[in-house]
């Protein structure tokens, strides 16, 4: 999808190459940015707010992600790396999706955003922003 953007009176031509995934990667004058919106995927038409900072994608293609189906029963989700948690998306009582970002963790300079591996509710989130956590420590927990 190609779209004018109109960013400080300056207009920008786009390539979205898909709404529906996250992240969006966008490219903007031949250079590729992933995206990620506050809100989740939305219908044609509707404006979407976008964080203020969006980062150069180090490939050529988005990654896919593997994502476990949403059957899996896994209580909580443990550190795929380790690093420093600075962001986190969700608190205890939020419904969540199978693939949803729910928290960012920062590893040798690079920001990586963690998703759920599963959907439901959460019961506990067991990391905060700031703190330093190792490979495969608990990070939030299921109901």
């Amino acid at each position: 999808m190609k779209l004018n953007v109109k960013i400080n009176e300056k207009t920008y031509s786009v390539e979205i190459e898909d709404l529906n995934t996250r992240p969006i990667i966008a490219v903007v004058d031949g250079e590729r940015f992933e995206v990620t919106p506050d809100i989740s995927p939305v219908r044609s038409g509707a404006q979407v707010p976008v964080k203020k900072e969006a980062s150069t994608a180090t490939e050529s293609a988005p990654k896919k992600m593997d994502v476990p189906s949403p059957a899996s029963n896994a209580k909580s989700l443990p550190a795929p790396l380790p690093g420093t948690i600075t962001e986190i998306f969700v608190k205890p009582g939020d419904e969540i999706e199978s693939g949803q970002v729910v928290l960012v963790i920062e590893a040798m300079k690079m920001k990586n955003s963690i998703r759920s591996t599963r959907e439901g509710k959460i019961s506990a989130v067991l990391a905060s922003a700031g703190q330093t956590v190792t490979h495969k420590q608990a990070l939030l927990e299921f109901e």
